[in-house]
C-alpha cells in the first residue's frame, strides 16, 4: 500500500490566492512564475492549500506513498479481480456535481462510479476506476446511441486527484491539495449532442494499490478501451456492442487517446473504433521531458519517473544511482500531488537541482540504456491507427512540444492512416508558459467534439497528409 507523505499542520491552510503566491515565494520562485502559477490556479486547474514537507518526503521510497488525501473505499480493488478485461468489478451512483432535475432525469445525464478489470504493459491485472454518465440528451444521429470513451489530462498522481471523484467534486480540498475538474467542461459537451460518455481513471489514479503510471501508453491505452468495454454492462446504460465508439483526450489524454487507437486492432477488436480525437499528445517522451523541463509542469517530470518505476521495478535502482536528496524528495513529494500543487511547488524547477552530477532527467535517461529502452518503447506513432484520427496541437505549444506532435501525424500518414492534421496557431505569451499548451483545448474543443460526433454518425472524412509539407 502507498502512504501519505503529507505532515498534519501542513493540511490545514486555507487555500486564498495571496496564500498561492506566499507559497511560491517561500520556494523561491520568480515573482512571475509565482503570479502565472496563481492565475491558473483561480481559473480552474488546481490550487494548494500549503507547502509540502520535502524534507517529509525525502524519507518515504518513491513508489510506496499514497495520496495526500483518503479517497473513498470505492476505490480500493478487490483481492481477486475477473478474468475479461473490461468486467465491472463494482458499481455505485455518482452524484454530478453539476446537474439539473429534468422531465425525464437529471440533467446533463445519470451517472455512475465505476471499477473494472484492465491488463497493465507487463501483462498483469488491474483494477481501473472512471465513470459512466448516460444522457438525457437523444441522440438524433444515425445508428444506436454512441460512446465516447474520454481520456482525462493531466490531473496529477494522488488519488484524490482521479477525474471521477472530479466530477462529483469539482472544486475539492483534500488535506493539503485542490482539484478541479476541469475535464467537466468536454464531459458535458458531449452528452448535450447525446452521446454517451465513459471516463476512464487510468492505472493507479484514484485505486489505492499502486502509483498511477503516468504517461505509460500501454496501461493507458489499455485502461482506455476497457473503459468501452466496461460502459456496455452498466445497469442502464443504452450503449451496446453495436454502439459506435469515439475517443477523446487532450495532453496526457491525447497520447492515451492515441495510444488506444494504435492498439485497439490488436488489443480490443471488439470495440467499434469510429474515430480519435488527439490534442497535444506526448508522442516522444524524450522531447516531452525536455519541454516540460525547467516549465511549470516540470514535476510532469516527477510523475514519469514515478511511473516508470511502478511499470519496472527494476529500473528503481537504476535512477536511485543518479538521484541526490532533492530528487529523492521531488518524487516522493509528486507522487501525492495535483497539477496545482505541483506547479505552485515545482514550477519553473530544473531537474539538474535533483540529480547527483547536476545533469537534467533526459541526459540521465540518454546515458543509461535500461532507461533509454524503457522511454523509446513509449514512443506513440509506430502502428497505424484504427479509423479516422485527428490530431491538433498548437503550434507555438514548447511543453507538449508542437514539433513532436506534427511528426506523430506525419508517422501516421507514412502508415496510410486517414489523419486530419490541425496546428492551431495561437500567439506565443513566452517561452515554457504553460497557457500555450493549455489554450488549444478551449478555442478547439467545439470543433473537434463535432468532428467525432460526425464520425460517431457515420459521416466519412478526408485525410488531410496530403497538405502536411506545408502545414506548420
Amino acid at each position: 500500500m502507498k502512504r501519505s507523505n503529507r505532515m498534519p499542520e501542513e493540511r490545514a491552510a486555507s487555500v486564498t490566492v495571496s496564500a498561492t503566491l506566499t507559497t511560491a515565494a517561500t520556494r523561491g520562485r520568480r515573482p512571475a512564475t509565482a503570479l502565472a502559477a496563481a492565475l491558473v490556479a483561480a481559473c480552474g486547474l488546481s490550487a494548494t492549500a500549503g507547502p509540502a514537507s520535502a524534507a517529509a518526503a525525502a524519507s518515504e521510497p518513491a513508489g510506496s506513498l499514497t495520496a495526500a488525501a483518503a479517497v473513498p473505499p470505492f476505490y480500493t480493488p478487490p483481492a481477486e479481480l475477473p478474468d475479461a478485461n473490461g468486467t465491472l468489478v463494482r458499481t455505485e451512483p455518482l452524484p454530478l456535481a453539476l446537474s439539473l432535475p429534468g422531465i425525464d432525469g437529471p440533467l446533463p445525464g445519470t451517472a455512475t462510479r465505476l471499477m473494472y478489470k484492465s491488463t497493465d504493459s507487463a501483462g498483469r491485472p488491474l483494477a481501473v476506476t472512471g465513470a459512466y454518465i448516460e444522457p438525457a440528451a437523444a441522440w438524433t444521429g444515425r445508428g444506436p446511441r454512441p460512446l465516447v470513451a474520454l481520456a482525462p489530462g493531466t490531473m496529477g498522481q494522488g488519488d484524490q486527484c482521479s477525474a471521477s471523484l472530479a466530477l462529483e467534486h469539482p472544486i475539492a480540498l483534500n488535506e493539503g491539495s485542490v482539484s478541479v475538474g476541469y475535464e467537466a467542461l468536454a464531459v458535458y459537451r458531449i452528452l448535450s449532442r447525446g452521446v454517451a460518455v465513459v471516463l476512464t481513471d487510468y492505472a493507479g489514479l484514484g485505486t489505492t494499490d499502486r502509483v498511477h503510471t503516468y504517461v505509460n501508453r500501454v496501461d493507458e491505452g489499455h485502461a482506455l478501451l476497457d473503459a468501452a468495454r466496461a460502459a456496455r454492462t452498466v445497469a442502464g446504460a443504452t450503449v451496446t456492442s453495436t454502439s459506435r465508439v469515439g475517443l477523446y483526450g487532450y495532453s496526457q489524454g491525447g497520447g492515451a487517446s492515441a495510444a488506444a487507437a494504435e492498439l485497439q486492432r490488436s488489443y480490443a477488436p471488439d470495440v467499434p473504433l469510429a474515430g480519435t480525437y488527439s490534442g497535444a499528445p506526448p508522442a516522444d517522451l524524450t522531447e516531452v521531458m525536455k519541454g516540460v523541463d525547467g516549465s511549470s509542469l516540470a514535476a510532469a517530470i516527477g510523475w514519469s519517473v514515478n511511473g516508470f518505476r511502478q511499470s519496472d521495478p527494476a529500473l528503481g535502482p537504476v535512477v536511485d544511482a543518479h538521484l541526490n536528496a532533492a530528487g529523492r524528495a521531488a518524487l516522493a513529494d509528486t507522487s501525492t500531488m495535483c497539477v496545482g500543487d505541483a506547479l505552485l511547488s515545482y514550477g519553473a524547477v530544473s531537474s539538474t537541482e535533483w540529480t547527483s552530477d547536476g545533469s537534467s532527467v533526459s541526459q540521465v535517461v540518454d546515458a543509461e540504456p535500461r532507461l533509454k529502452s524503457f522511454i523509446d518503447a513509449q514512443r506513440i506513432g509506430t502502428l497505424k491507427p484504427t479509423g479516422p484520427v485527428r490530431v491538433v496541437s498548437g503550434v507555438n505549444d514548447d511543453m507538449v512540444t508542437h514539433a513532436q506532435v506534427r511528426r506523430l501525424a506525419a508517422d501516421w500518414c507514412g502508415k496510410g492512416a486517414d489523419v486530419t492534421y490541425v496546428p492551431v496557431n495561437l500567439p506565443s505569451l513566452g517561452e515554457k508558459n504553460i497557457v500555450n499548451h493549455f489554450a488549444p483545448l478551449l478555442t478547439d474543443q467545439g470543433t473537434a467534439i463535432s468532428w467525432l460526433v460526425d464520425r460517431l454518425s457515420g459521416k466519412a472524412t478526408t485525410s488531410n497528409c496530403w497538405m502536411l509539407p506545408v502545414l506548420p
